[in-house]
């Protein structure tokens, strides 16, 4: 195959690759709680004899982005964000340990505290089932508190406490499912340290300007890469047709 061609291909898909992790990003810009995927092109050598100055782009996805989004109040008793670093651990489908910022938390019919997309919360001894109850309380430290069906507010009683964690960042992976787990498999210890605030969300960490910038950039530089295969095609007709005149 033409180099040109080939170079101007491998662009092609490494921009669309490009674009699939931006769009994803802008899908969730009102996720509760989601990280922005971080990509970036790097540059390869274009094997073969030639110049060894000629290379091509790859685009590849380089982490997450860690920093916080917005704390939005909500005055919701079941919504919960963390202040500062940290995760909440929820038992993710596979039955393992995983951990999110998404605190949009609902109790099921059977009373078991889950998240907005209906993953168990953990706590000192696994998923936590609450009472029924007339009003809940979160504090700071995870602690949640009751006050029954049919009791009166000066009977309020600590039922469990969500499990929070503060791993260091690059011990983390996301997963396909959206959620965090520890690269070599194991559970991380509570930590005292990260506290909590009740009646707030945290909002989405994507920058929206940036990422319809970076989408128009993506789709000019993919109109330049297609045109740039319509003129190798074009050359290589044009020098097919020279040699079988000769």
């Amino acid at each position: 195959m033409d180099r040109m061609l080939y170079v101007a291909m491998t662009g092609a898909k490494e921009t669309m690759r490009a674009q699939t992790v931006n769009n994803h990003n802008l899908a969730n810009v009102s996720t509760t709680g989601f990280r922005a995927d971080l990509a970036a092109f790097q540059s390869r050598a274009v094997d073969g004899s030639g110049y060894a100055s000629r290379v091509y782009a790859t685009n590849g996805t380089v982490g997450w982005d860690k920093n916080s989004g917005a704390l939005l109040s909500t005055g919701r008793d079941l919504d919960i964000a963390i202040n500062g670093p940290g995760w909440i651990a929820v038992q993710g489908p596979d039955g393992k340990e995983a951990y999110t910022r998404a605190g949009d938390l609902q109790v099921d019919a059977n009373g078991q505290l889950t998240t907005g997309t209906g993953l168990p919360v953990l706590g000192d001894g696994g998923p936590i089932t609450v009472p029924p109850y007339t009003s809940i309380f979160f504090a700071r430290d995870g602690s949640i508190s009751v006050v029954a069906q049919g009791q009166t507010p000066d009977t309020t009683a600590t039922v469990d406490r969500i499990k929070l964690v503060k791993p260091a960042d690059e011990t983390l992976a996301r997963g396909d499912d959206g959620l965090f787990r520890l690269k070599d498999g194991t559970d991380a210890p509570p930590d005292p340290s990260v506290q909590l605030g009740a009646g707030t969300l945290e909002s989405s960490n994507v920058n929206t300007a940036d990422a319809m910038v970076t989408m128009i950039e993506l789709a000019r530089h993919f109109e330049m890469q297609v045109k740039a295969i319509r003129t190798a095609e074009e050359n290589g007709a044009a020098a097919a047709q020279i040699m079988r005149l000769g």
